[in-house]
């Protein structure tokens, strides 16, 4: 099969059927090799003329895909499909999705790098707030003007007024930009949600390695969001009982909101709550009171009992954790970082004030965590694309920036792919004040470069 070429993108176009057994005829590796060869930075598959596919037919492709991607560091991905054809995709692959999906080819080139300094005004949406992050710090990158709608409702509205917008960007999706793990962060504790009836399961179906890599990373409050939960067996509650133990040598709290008992013994609720599990009716009752947050752990950290020690490996990668940061921040600022000093040992900090600051986790072949140090000037610069105003809500900033981070953590993941490094990333923790980071990071080792973007000094701390 003949691949169209257009701005650095090739676009292979299939038709009738995609079911398994007749993929293979459509594309081969030789045929992407091809293409590839010609320099093109994007491999995409049209499924403009597909009538019908199935998981099947498509992860034909994903095979070509990971051996291309492995081969040639291109995007890789589908284009021109339906949103019936979009939510199937997504459905088939949840949190396998690690190709992209473009509605149009004419989005596709919005992304391309071939296709840059051509500015266009384009909304985007999407109900995942890392995503459009991530697509409007791309599309800002090659030149283009994005505006973030936030909400659905926003979107709506605003794409009415077509004339105002080149192109609008809806049921898109970029791969490779982090981990997608059923959780999510609010004001600094994670929630997790369970549903239906909990058995022995769960020790299965939990990530532990992510859990303990999030309390590496700082974060010490965990929130079960149980309002779908059913009941749960002995074997459940033992599960329970031993993660909050766990937690509890980091000084960690274990949280269940709207679990029910109708159901379940009242005698499991006494052996939770003997091991530390506190119960909440509704999630408000947590995240609106500040001073129950800083008590439970979310707004404050608290010593890590594991330290680990600095790897060869890990330094001799410390470019790729460099490059990944400063570009993603020269972007957002429209500045140039200037290297200052490098060193390897405790952090070391001589302005403490108006500084706020973030880490995330890896783990894998290499683990440890990255900490970044941000002036909030640079902070707030960097964030203002994200929410397409200034502010000076630093709780907006702080929510912001992580977004920003975690699209830091996906690059260096994609970066570390590239030379067959495969670790997979927490989500962000920030910090409103350096002294809360100090205490997660007290007595460790690691890499410290310091830098300027501006004038403004700004720290990145690798180390385990």
């Amino acid at each position: 099969m003949r691949a169209l070429l257009k701005d650095g993108i090739g676009i292979f176009t299939p038709q009738g059927f995609l079911d398994g057994g007749s993929g293979e005829s459509f594309l081969s590796l030789e045929d992407i090799n091809a293409t590839t060869d010609l320099k093109v930075d994007m491999i995409l598959v049209s499924l403009k003329k597909v009538v019908f596919f199935n998981k099947n037919g498509l992860d034909i492709f994903m095979k070509i895909f990971a051996k291309v991607r492995h081969a040639n560091n291109v995007a890789v991905g589908f284009c021109d499909y339906d949103e019936k054809k979009y939510n199937a995709i997504k459905v088939f692959y949840k949190d396998e999705l690690n190709f992209s999906l473009f509605k149009s080819k004419e989005i596709a080139l919005l992304f391309s790098s071939s296709f840059k300094n051509k500015s266009k005004n384009i909304l985007l949406y999407s109900d995942d707030k890392s995503q459009r992050s991530a697509m409007a710090i791309e599309l800002h990158d090659n030149g283009h003007n994005p505006v973030i709608a936030q909400s659905e409702k926003e979107f709506i509205e605003k794409a009415q007024n077509k004339e105002a917008y080149d192109l609008i960007i809806e049921n898109t999706f970029l791969g490779q930009m982090g981990q997608k793990i059923a959780t999510r962060v609010t004001g600094n504790a994670i929630i997790y949600t369970i549903s239906s009836f909990l058995d022995a399961e769960i020790g299965n179906k939990f990530n532990i390695e992510y859990h303990n890599n999030s309390l590496n990373v700082g974060f010490r409050l965990f929130i079960f969001d149980a309002y779908k939960v059913i009941s749960m067996n002995v074997h459940a509650m033992n599960f329970f009982s031993r993660l909050a133990s766990s937690a509890a040598e980091f000084n960690a709290s274990v949280c269940f909101v709207g679990l029910s008992f109708e159901k379940t013994p009242n005698t499991f609720k006494e052996n939770l709550e003997d091991s530390g599990i506190l119960f909440y009716n509704q999630m408000d009752d947590i995240l609106q009171n500040k001073e129950l947050l800083k008590e439970l752990g979310a707004s404050s950290a608290a010593n890590n009992p594991k330290i680990r020690v600095l790897t060869k490996q890990l330094v001799t990668e410390l470019p790729r954790f460099i490059d990944a940061t400063v570009q993603t921040i020269e972007m957002m600022t429209n500045s140039k970082a200037v290297k200052q000093s490098a060193q390897i040992n405790e952090i070391k900090i001589i302005e403490k004030d108006n500084k706020i600051a973030s880490s995330i986790g890896y783990y894998g072949d290499l683990d440890g965590m990255v900490i970044l140090i941000f002036p909030k000037d640079i902070a707030k610069k960097a964030c203002e694309l994200l929410i397409s105003e200034k502010t000076d809500d630093i709780e907006l900033i702080l929510d912001t920036l992580a977004e920003l981070v975690n699209i830091i953590g996906g690059k260096i993941k994609t970066m570390l792919s590239n030379e067959n490094i495969s670790v997979d990333i927490t989500l962000p923790r920030t910090y409103n004040d350096v002294d809360s980071l100090l205490e997660v990071i007290e007595d460790r080792k690691g890499v410290q470069v310091d830098l300027e973007f501006n004038n403004d000094k700004f720290l990145f701390f690798l180390t385990r």
